[in-house]
């Protein structure tokens, strides 16, 4: 897949490579909320599939769990899975998204950009999977892990800038997990009523890049159509094919709001259908927290962007 992809290598790597550093640091929403994080048990998780794609090469810190925001986040995660949220059969209407909560590869904000969204998607009459894909290792204890994500981001440690190379060569298996998804949910298209060419699929910061990488270079795992919440924005080479793409970032969000809207102007420039809101506040991290900022109804606006093309509509 590397050789593939290498002709094509686009500038929108080069501004995720950049970004992830600043990404691996969770952000959360702009609100007073208690940022503490507190080791919890292992939640149930009914429903769960493994994916198959294997353990995570070389990991050695087990999965574990914690509290912040109010929310619940994973680390450590070396087996994927995928968790089905299906709508009322009575509501059903044939359309899917695979939805990637972000953490800079290193966590999965796992409640507020994964099990909420899925949950407010079925409410729509979408079937919802969210992807728990693997992550990079961390200290396997909280304190350890508190400690390593200070240093980072102090200033103290150097962080030299990924190359493009290495960072593709780093996210093959959340690439390989991605596919997995795809391919199980097609397999178990009939059993789950989800018409195989109306999967999408929604990501959130990391889980945005890990959506923009499956759309462009995921081969069998093609979405339908795509969302990009609070991503790099930078340009990227588009396909003639490239799926319908919705984006919404906050203008003061300190990682991305001010790398420009390259991607936006990419997507017009091949003609591919694209709707962006760029909400004045909000931050990064915002997802499904209730906040006083416009950038809430990012989701009522993903909402009747899909009905606008058909998605919210049973299938014929």
């Amino acid at each position: 897949m590397l050789n593939r992809i290498a002709g094509a290598r686009s500038a929108w790597m080069r501004g995720a490579a950049a970004g992830l550093a600043a990404a691996l640091l969770t952000a959360g929403p702009a609100q007073a909320q208690s940022d503490q994080m507190a080791a919890i048990s292992v939640p149930a998780q009914p429903g769960a599939i493994a994916l198959g794609t294997g353990p995570l090469p070389g990991a050695k810190a087990r999965e574990s769990w914690h509290s912040q925001y109010n929310s619940v986040f994973v680390r450590n995660v070396t087996e994927a899975t995928l968790t089905p949220f299906l709508p009322d059969p009575a509501k059903a209407t044939g359309t899917a998204v695979v939805v990637a909560p972000g953490g800079g590869f290193t966590t999965l904000s796992l409640q507020n950009e994964g099990w909420d969204v899925a949950k407010a998607l079925a409410a729509r009459g979408v079937a919802a999977f969210v992807l728990k894909y693997r992550l990079n290792q961390t200290p396997a204890d909280l304190a350890g892990y508190e400690k390593d994500q200070r240093e980072r981001f102090s200033g103290t440690r150097p962080m030299p800038r990924p190359d493009p190379d290495r960072m593709m060569a780093n996210l093959q298996p959340q690439i390989a997990d991605a596919r997995a998804a795809f391919a199980l949910i097609r397999r178990r298209a009939g059993e789950w009523k989800v018409d195989p060419n109306r999967i999408g699929m929604v990501g959130f910061s990391a889980g945005a890049m890990l959506t923009m990488t499956t759309a462009l270079h995921g081969e069998d795992a093609k979405p339908a159509f795509i969302g990009n919440i609070y991503g790099p924005l930078t340009p990227v080479t588009v396909p003639a094919d490239a799926p319908p793409m919705f984006v919404a970032l906050a203008a003061d969000d300190p990682l991305f709001g001010n790398g420009g809207f390259g991607l936006i102007d990419s997507w017009r420039t091949a003609k591919r259908p694209v709707e962006f809101h760029l909400f004045e506040q909000g931050g990064h991290g915002f997802g499904m927290y209730p906040k006083p900022t416009t950038s809430t109804g990012w989701f009522d606006e993903f909402a009747r962007w899909m009905a606008m093309h058909g998605w919210v509509k049973p299938a014929a």
